[in-house]
């Protein structure tokens, strides 16, 4: 980066920062092998180790995604081997969403205490534990071991669905933060798109038992062996927090006259109308978005038989889709800050698309299902970040990590509520039931989208500083 215009800094150590001071008295001490060049954003620093952080972030929120469908999108394969029912494979992706419930809270309180480098480490080495216990089981006999191991990935996720605002909010200035926070939910999306894609390509459902055992070996050790690689980079490289706040909202966070106990911010967030309907809507979509994905599987055979690496790739495509349409919708909101505004077209365009959906399944052409899904992938996952940045203006100042791990919590109750209906519909009516009530679930989700007021608290924010 260019410092050619910083050279009137004064050079400090980063401890002697003080709240309220601008970016002109700070600069990097002169051992520098440990701090990345950083670069003015206005009167502000922004750090480039914030790509590093961020990086780092991503692919270790995609090593625990990847595994809450890795047993559901292979459905038919985990019934034969382990001989278990529809039922217990459903719930190996439930888990994800009945655990982070209660944990929530005791997770924002943590991440709110002790920061963003100690809850990462906790989210790594939770995956990491839970993958490497799921090694040990393969064989016919042993799903319960492989469900303690998805239990424990499962609790791992609290340390990471929250962190995508707060990584943003902390690390990078106000023209980058909500392309930053897509990027670092573009992180669960990449994990859940290798869930959907790397089961079916490793676990072949082979005649003879033996070799599908074999198939799980590799792919549990494929997976165990990449959470033991970001384990090691969270530890060497992931850091808390720059030596200087990247915008004027963020310096106000930090001021001990803003800092307010854990529970008086949940109240206050409780308070908050605009939230609620928010958490409303959120947990609405992505609650859709659960159930669709955990019987993907079942849905595809049942139009087309015998087309496994088609329901791996068809859940690939809806979330490849979901990835470019959260970069979109990141820029868009940088460039805009129209949040209520992008909010309700992505919502509207993601109702559609459910419609769209579930009319073409039985169209007859697998390639149309392909196409429709991508389609409602782009709008309903690209939604994810639009949904964690709404919530960190309509709620600012209280922590981002509390506010998106509410929003997470919303999901996995909507997730839990809608997955069980979807799969009951789905075994008593049949997918057209169970797919036009989703996109009914989607339409109300939109009304109550509409009624949220934009009160745009962190813009106004660093607006008042500003002047």
């Amino acid at each position: 980066m260019d410092l050619t215009h910083s050279t009137d800094l004064t050079t400090v150590t980063s401890e002697s920062y003080i709240p309220g001071s601008k970016s002109t008295d700070f600069i990097k001490p002169k051992d520098s092998s440990n701090n990345l060049e950083a670069q003015n954003q206005g009167e502000f620093q922004v750090y480039t180790r914030r790509w590093i952080v961020l990086a780092i972030f991503t692919l270790y929120s995609a090593s625990n995604a990847l595994q809450w469908i890795q047993y559901s999108i292979i459905a038919n394969v985990v019934e034969r081997y382990y001989n278990v029912s529809d039922n217990w494979i459903n719930w190996t992706s439930m888990i994800f969403m009945i655990i982070y419930i209660p944990l929530i809270f005791p997770a924002s309180w943590f991440l709110d205490k002790m920061g963003l480098r100690v809850t990462a480490l906790c989210g790594a080495f939770g995956t990491c534990i839970g993958a490497w216990i799921k090694v040990f089981s393969v064989g016919p006999d042993l799903f319960y071991v492989g469900f303690i191991g998805q239990t424990v990935v499962a609790a791992s996720q609290v340390f990471i669905l929250s962190l995508p605002a707060r990584v943003a909010a902390v690390w990078f200035g106000p023209d980058q933060v909500s392309s930053a926070c897509s990027i670092g939910v573009f992180g669960n999306q990449l994990g859940v798109a290798m869930g959907f894609l790397l089961p079916p390509l490793l676990v072949q459902n082979h005649d003879d038992l033996e070799l599908v055992g074999r198939d799980f070996q590799l792919m549990f050790y494929l997976i165990a062996g990449f959470t033991t690689l970001l384990v090691t980079l969270v530890v060497l490289f992931f850091q808390a927090q720059p030596p200087t706040p990247p915008s004027a909202a963020q310096e106000a966070t930090q001021s001990p006259i803003e800092s307010s106990p854990f529970l008086h911010s949940i109240k206050r967030l409780f308070l908050n109308v605009n939230y609620i309907l928010l958490l409303i809507s959120y947990g609405m979509n992505v609650g859709v978005f659960y159930a669709i994905s955990t019987l993907l599987n079942r849905i595809v055979l049942l139009y087309y038989p015998g087309h496994e690496m088609d329901a791996g790739r068809i859940g690939l495509c809806i979330v490849l889709a979901g990835m470019l349409g959260s970069v979109c919708c990141g820029i868009v909101l940088d460039k805009t800050h129209r949040f209520k505004e992008t909010t309700l077209s992505v919502y509207t365009f993601s109702m559609i698309g459910m419609w769209i959906y579930t009319f073409t399944l039985n169209a007859g052409h697998i390639s149309i299902v392909y196409v429709t899904s991508s389609l409602l992938g782009f709008f309903m996952t690209g939604y994810l970040p639009v949904g964690f940045e709404f919530a960190a203006e309509l709620t600012y100042p209280e922590p981002e990590g509390t506010s998106a791990g509410l929003l997470n919590a919303a999901a996995q109750i909507f997730g839990i509520l809608f997955t069980s209906l979807y799969a009951e519909l789905f075994d008593r009516l049949g997918d057209s039931a169970a797919n036009i009530t989703m996109a009914i679930m989607l339409c109300v989700g939109t009304i109550v989208t509409a009624v949220i007021k934009s009160d745009l608290r962190r813009q106004a924010a660093s607006q008042a500083i500003k002047n």
